[in-house]
Formats: structure tokens, C-alpha cells, sequence
């Protein structure tokens, strides 16, 4: 993207999640950390032993920040529940996926989080009676007695005011990130497993991150080997979550890959 912008310096570039700005060439991506939190909360309300498994991509910063605050969220409603991560090495192979999402369930856990772009670790879990949370849409119609919600992005406002912008002649390079209280990102409708309690837990936390009263990433945050990563009430900043390369205490898996 980075080379055809040079190349093409009359046309305008939009790419989401990378880095690389040019006077023609802009980024855009949303804190999907905040919702992967709140669907944290649902799988570790949904888990009896407080042993979740999450079926994950790649060891990149982007995947590594969202299992930190689906591990944290978790936590929060199942204190002491453990996450252990599976690396796929692909962001779309549904056979991998589903035996990944197998794997764990042999390892014994009994609920499932992913970062994946297919509903395969629905199909797992649906096949062995286990909860489960997706990622990127709303997935429930795949296995729907096991769904409990999932993080969704909007892209399309941003897009269309992107695309207005280049068509007025006003459009300028960025970088934007989007977040729950502009839409960007959001939970997908809850599963009907997901007790009015739990919701109500996880609708006040999502007017919290809102609001901006409440931060997943503030310390004090441990990493796996029970080190204080983060002091007590320091936030990590936005540099810092997007070259985050640690996980946090309570993940099982290394942040490198498997």
C-alpha cells in the first residue's frame, strides 16, 4: 500500500491497521480491546471452571492486545480464570481453526474466545455443548445456543465520510481510531445463554469505557510471571497498546507464537 501511494501520489490510500502514513496514504483501525474486554466478561461469566480457550492468528500486537483485555474482562467476572491461546498462523482457515478450538477443549476448557475471521470455533464448541465468543460479526446464527457475544466493527461511517472527503477535495491524511462511543466498534447482540445479570454487568462496564471513567489497560497489571508490567494507576497509552508484545497474568501460551 505504502509503495502504490509513491507510485500513484494523485490518488488517495485508506488502509486499516497498519502504520505507514504519506501525504496520500492514511490509517485507520478502532480499540477493539474495549469490546474484546466486554466479551471477555460474557466467556468468563459463561465458564464454570475458569479454564477459556481462545483460538488466535498471529502473535502481533494487534492479536496480543485483544487476548489481554478478553483475558482481563474474563477476570472480572470469574476471578482467577486462566486463558489459554492456541497460534493458527492464519486469519482464515476454518479446518485449522476448528482443531484448534478441538485442542483446547481436549486441554480442558470449557468456554471459547477467537480472533479468527470464520465461525469454526463455534462449530466446536457447538459440537461439545460449550459457550463461545466470536470476533469481527455477529456469528450467532452458526451455532446459536452457543454464542454469547463477539466484537464487531462498523466500518462503513468512516469509509463514507472518507470517500466524501475525497470527493469535496478536503481529504487529508491521518491516523484514525475509532472506539465504542463513536460506533466504530461495538459487542454483537447477546446470546440468549447470557443471563440479564451478566448483561447488565457488561452494559455498565461499556458506559464506563464510554464515559471514559474506566481503562482495561490501567495498572496495577501483571504479566505472566506475576511482575508487576504496569504500576498502579498508570494507562497505558495508545503507542504502547499497539506494540504491545506481553500478555497478561493468567494467559497460557507464549506472546512470540507456539
Amino acid at each position: 500500500m505504502a509503495a502504490a501511494a509513491k507510485k500513484y501520489p494523485n490518488v488517495f490510500f485508506e488502509m486499516a491497521t497498519g502504520y505507514k502514513l504519506d501525504t496520500n496514504l492514511a490509517e485507520f483501525f478502532g480499540a477493539a480491546e474495549d469490546a474484546d474486554y466486554l466479551t471477555g466478561m460474557a466467556a468468563g461469566a459463561a465458564s464454570k471452571s475458569g479454564k477459556i480457550g481462545f483460538v488466535a492468528p498471529f502473535p502481533i500486537p494487534e492479536v496480543i492486545r485483544e487476548i489481554n483485555a478478553f483475558a482481563l474482562g474474563a477476570q472480572a467476572t470469574h476471578p482467577g480464570a486462566t486463558v489459554q491461546v492456541i497460534w493458527t498462523s492464519t486469519w482464515f482457515d476454518p479446518a485449522k481453526e476448528k482443531s484448534a478450538a478441538e485442542s483446547l477443549i481436549s486441554a480442558g476448557v470449557d468456554v471459547l474466545g477467537q480472533g479468527q475471521d470464520s465461525p469454526a470455533t463455534g462449530d466446536a464448541a457447538k459440537a461439545h455443548n460449550l459457550k463461545w465468543a466470536g470476533y469481527d460479526s455477529d456469528q450467532t446464527a452458526f451455532a446459536p445456543d452457543s454464542w454469547l457475544t463477539g466484537t464487531v466493527y462498523h466500518w462503513g461511517p468512516y469509509e463514507l465520510t472518507r470517500v466524501k472527503a475525497a470527493i469535496d477535495g478536503s481529504w487529508k491524511s491521518g491516523n484514525y481510531y475509532g472506539n465504542l462511543k463513536d460506533g466504530f466498534v461495538d459487542i454483537a447482540p447477546f446470546g440468549k445463554s447470557v443471563d440479564t445479570a451478566t448483561q447488565a454487568k457488561i452494559t455498565a462496564k461499556k458506559d464506563a469505557l464510554i464515559a471514559g471513567t474506566f481503562y482495561e489497560f490501567t495498572g496495577p497489571l501483571k504479566d505472566q510471571s506475576g511482575k508487576v508490567k504496569v504500576a498502579d494507576g498508570v494507562k497505558l497509552t495508545l503507542e504502547q497498546i499497539l506494540t504491545m508484545d506481553w500478555f497478561v497474568q493468567g494467559v497460557i501460551g507464549k506472546a512470540t507464537g507456539s
